[in-house]
């Protein structure tokens, strides 16, 4: 090493404009939680988005829905980490290699563990939907992709901020739109796991840049 410190997976000219969208996304989950605590049917902004009976997509959009949900899934979502992961590795970014994993565990988890604590369902007792977990993986991982290239290309707060909501709208959308179209969630679901990785991704990069600038410190030489 030359002593110069690694890039930061969370540039400084994006800290509080991506600070300021994770507590307002983390405020939707919570009030949407609450919202749908313990109901097994679709509410009003979800039937003014799309019938509840919406597994109704044809060919070949439907093989489109399940060719992205297949990547949230867990075969897909390792491919798509295992792939990202390496790539890191070969710019020698691993901050970012740490932040893919970091940012996905924490946003599949906590969208996990939200759907234990709010209950909610469709098609049964036993599949539990609020939020998506699928749409906070796929979210998650464009939000990572978007943060590492507003990094390597250099891009100011205004460009790197709209390259990073822009990802993860398109992402959360893509996602969001094939768990409705192939009726495995409510659109509100698709819209607090968007929520879920906006809120969590910012959070873990900056404590991945925290805990990676403190290691820098402690093995740099004191200077006399």
């Amino acid at each position: 090493m030359t002593g110069r410190s690694a890039p930061a997976v969370l540039p400084p000219a994006l800290r509080a404009w991506l600070g300021l969208t994770a507590v307002l996304a983390a405020l939707v989950v919570v009030v949407l939680g609450v919202l749908y605590a313990g109901h097994s049917e679709s509410g009003r902004v979800d039937r003014w988005v799309v019938e509840p009976t919406a597994d109704s997509v044809g060919p070949p959009w439907r093989r489109v829905a399940l060719a992205l949900d297949f990547l949230g899934e867990p075969a897909g979502s390792v491919m798509l980490v295992v792939a990202t992961v390496a790539v890191c590795l070969l710019l020698r970014r691993s901050r970012a290699a740490v932040l893919v994993v970091a940012a996905v565990v924490m946003s599949v988890g906590t969208a996990t563990l939200l759907k234990h604590l709010v209950g909610r369902t469709i098609h049964g007792a036993d599949n539990l939907s609020y939020p998506s977990g699928h749409t906070a993986f796929f979210t998650a991982l464009a939000l990572v992709v978007a943060l590492l290239a507003t990094s390597w290309l250099g891009l100011g707060r205004t460009a790197g901020t709209s390259l990073v909501l822009a990802a993860a709208l398109v992402a959360g959308a893509a996602m969001g739109w094939a768990e409705v179209a192939l009726s495995a969630h409510y659109p509100t679901d698709a819209l607090g796991g968007w929520c879920t990785a906006l809120a969590v991704v910012p959070a873990m990069a900056w404590l991945v840049d925290r805990v990676a600038d403190r290691r820098g410190d402690a093995g740099r030489p004191q200077r006399r």
